[in-house]
């Protein structure tokens, strides 16, 4: 298995793999880009547990919250921690590098549990829309994939690390600035084409494929841009906070698609 890929399964996934015998920028580069397909390999049991489910109880809101709750498990619930972390340093209103040690200290804030009720809330009740809307199988795959890209166009030179340390500082300025424009190319080509060649549930249509893409990247951009000016640069929280920011926006883009023809 490619070091890249080891680093990129222990890092961002409860995989029991074992970790790359060399860790270094060149390797950790390879891992951001690798973020996507690893992305796809949660997105699967994930989108299977849905489709699942929602066979058995059509119309309940339980497939999407047993959804969300595979993928939390499955990240070791590793991003939504950053979640937390990231606002509740944003929301401290302090210099960069004070705000960085209230992201690092073990307590939670308000704000931060508030902005993890929030955007899982978000998360299941648009992952439950676009159930009902026959389009919520293709709704997951698309949004645990896209939001992986949000890691990786965060990890080129555009995007200084925070500080000297941690993983920003191992990743940051990794990844050639043309790879998440093709990664995001090719997933909204391919959940295109996926969207267009489903058989089995009714298609959502190609703009709402794109629009999800286009809407959720560019969230992670501001969020990346904000925490450029308020933190300094790039941490592994702030990381994490996009993961699931850009899920949610994804959902969000789909679950208010409009409906396909009925049948």
């Amino acid at each position: 298995m490619p070091e890249g890929l080891r680093l990129a399964l222990t890092t961002l996934t409860v995989l029991p793999v074992r970790g790359p015998r060399a860790l270094d920028r060149r390797t950790a580069g390879a891992a951001m880009t690798w973020a996507p397909l690893v992305g796809l390999l949660l997105a699967l049991p994930a989108a299977g547990l849905l489709h699942g489910l929602r066979v058995l109880s059509s119309g309940d809101p339980l497939p999407a919250v047993l959804t969300v709750a595979l993928l939390a498990l499955l990240t070791r619930g590793l991003h939504l921690d950053g979640l937390v972390d990231t606002v509740d340093g944003l929301a401290s209103y302090r210099p960069a590098e004070q705000a960085r040690e209230v992201m690092k200290s073990p307590g939670v804030g308000a704000l931060g549990v508030a902005a993890l009720v929030l955007v899982l809330g978000v998360q299941t009740a648009a992952l439950a829309q676009a159930g009902r809307e026959h389009h919520g199988t293709l709704s997951v795959l698309l949004a645990v994939v896209v939001s992986r890209i949000a890691v990786t166009a965060s990890c080129t030179p555009a995007t200084p690390a925070a500080s000297s340390t941690g993983l920003g500082a191992l990743v940051a300025g990794t990844v050639r600035p043309w790879v998440p424009l093709v990664l995001a190319a090719a997933a909204t080509a391919a959940f295109t084409g996926l969207s267009l060649l489903d058989g089995d549930e009714s298609a959502a249509p190609t703009a709402d494929v794109v629009l999800a893409v286009v809407a959720s990247l560019g969230s992670a951009w501001l969020l990346r841009r904000h925490a450029v000016r308020r933190l300094g640069g790039l941490t592994g929280d702030v990381l994490g906070a996009q993961v699931e920011v850009t899920t949610a926006v994804v959902l969000t883009v789909m679950a208010l698609a409009p409906l396909s023809p009925a049948g």
